[in-house]
């Protein structure tokens, strides 16, 4: 069941958090109206009301459907906790428009949002929520946390990384280094949401999917959102003319003719993702390819199916 989202209307309001919840009751609306609709994507059950409590829970709307009194009853302990790993290299600016919205992404703006709805559909099943973001190096870490406080310190810290960066920023991809960092500070059995394009040094390959393992050995659960623009980076689709690409993270600039090298770029990123597609497939790590131009169905649906698995 598809959604839509006023995403222009969004836009003007600015706020991450108030955009997270709207993307994520847009998309209940359409779990409820789709074969998905059992998962508890709110609070675990309802019990009938007990005269002289709080009515702060109250479920009002069933109370029209049925006149009974009945409240949410939420799970009193944390069920999950969720740390959130975002590759913030320059790698994930691409691809550089004018003007980067909801709307038209580059990988670093969609893994932001998506991010963000998951946080907010953390908060709705009581779970506990982490952040981390890397480059070069680990630059932000935290506890998971399922206080409020928390969550809104989360959210103004990915309004942070909606800032552009400058032609001048290149920031390198250290994948390798910062998940064998971040897999040894996380609390053991969590589940581990990564958003990156995985874009790590051709020599540094087997120190990434030495990472990977590592998460696992560790005992936590793995989603790795592999974040990528499947029309230019994947499929190579840009017009029969001349280009000047430019790499992100060094500033290299080469001038080409597309048709030169599509055949041999599609070749080897397509041996690329082969290959970390069955190293996560060995680690039981699960690998769910983001297309920066579908929305966010595609992480929250792959997300509550996770966290059915789990519990």
């Amino acid at each position: 069941m598809e959604y839509t989202i006023d995403k222009n209307r969004l836009q003007e309001f600015g706020s991450l958090e108030f955009i997270a919840r709207q993307v994520v009751e847009g998309f209940i609306t359409g779990l409820h109206k789709s074969p998905f609709h059992g998962f508890s994507v709110e609070f675990a059950e309802h019990r009938l009301y007990n005269t002289g409590e709080s009515i702060k829970h109250i479920d009002w709307k069933l109370f029209g459907r049925t006149d009974k009194l009945f409240v949410k009853r939420y799970e009193e302990e944390t069920n999950l906790r969720c740390q959130i790993v975002i590759d913030n290299s320059s790698s994930m600016y691409f691809p550089v428009r004018d003007k980067v919205s909801i709307d038209q992404p580059n990988k670093i703006t969609f893994s932001i949002y998506a991010a963000a709805a998951l946080m907010n559909l953390l908060k709705k099943q009581r779970d506990a929520v982490g952040l981390s973001v890397f480059s070069e190096q680990v630059d932000l870490h935290t506890r998971a946390r399922s206080t409020t406080v928390h969550q809104k310190f989360l959210y103004g810290e990915l309004e942070k990384l909606l800032v552009p960066i400058t032609a001048d920023d290149h920031k390198k991809t250290t994948v390798a280094g910062s998940l064998h960092e971040i897999s040894e500070k996380i609390h053991k059995r969590s589940l581990v949401v990564i958003f990156s394009d995985m874009f790590e040094s051709s020599s540094n390959t087997d120190e990434l999917f030495s990472s990977l393992q590592h998460l696992r050995h560790n005992k936590h659960e793995v989603v790795l959102f592999h974040v990528v623009d499947q029309d230019k980076e994947i499929d190579f689709a840009y017009d029969n003319k001349p280009y000047k690409f430019i790499d992100m993270e060094s500033g290299h600039e080469l001038k080409i003719h597309p048709s030169e090298v599509r055949e041999q770029y599609t070749k080897t990123v397509a041996a690329f993702k082969k290959e970390l597609k069955l190293k996560c497939g060995q680690y039981r790590i699960d690998f769910v390819e983001a297309d920066i131009n579908k929305g966010f169905k595609q992480i929250l649906l792959p997300y509550l199916l996770k966290r059915e698995k789990m519990y």
